[in-house]
């Protein structure tokens, strides 16, 4: 079994809520003594995650948000879930700056905050059925080679 440890929650998308799951993840995350900086990256990741499900995937419908976080050894990993719309091309997604809510100063960045601040990002999306955000990041270990 090796050192691992689980915890999912589920939640309705209320911008409330966001905050509330930030927290809870960062609090799952202490067991692996990260620093500030990767708690504060962690925590920014899931909170875009989050966010684009309550604007993106639902329109602002109140339905369910779904977060699963895993540790092993010295990684986390995040899946946010929504059962929502789907996105039409991820990888037009991804991009810095792209954005299917110009109105309503979207920034359109999103996913290159959730990059940016974690190691690995794949999000899988089916069109009528929702995506899932894995996101996946080296925390504990010590400083950075790049400080």
């Amino acid at each position: 079994m090796g050192n691992t440890n689980e915890m999912s929650m589920e939640f309705d998308s209320r911008s409330c809520n966001e905050g509330f799951a930030r927290v809870a993840v960062a609090a799952f995350i202490t067991q692996l003594n990260p620093t500030l900086e990767e708690v504060s990256d962690v925590k920014t990741a899931v909170s875009e995650a989050i966010t684009n499900a309550i604007i993106h995937a639902y329109d602002k419908e109140v339905k369910k948000i779904r977060i699963d976080c895993k540790v092993v050894e010295h990684e986390m990993y995040v899946t946010v879930t929504d059962y929502g719309k789907g996105i039409e091309n991820v990888e037009k997604a991804m991009e810095p700056f792209f954005t299917t809510k110009p109105e309503e100063d979207r920034s359109g960045m999103g996913f290159a905050f959730m990059e940016a601040f974690m190691d690995e990002v794949v999000v899988i999306s089916e069109l009528g059925k929702g995506c899932a955000v894995h996101m996946k990041k080296k925390v504990g270990v010590g400083t950075s080679p790049f400080m």
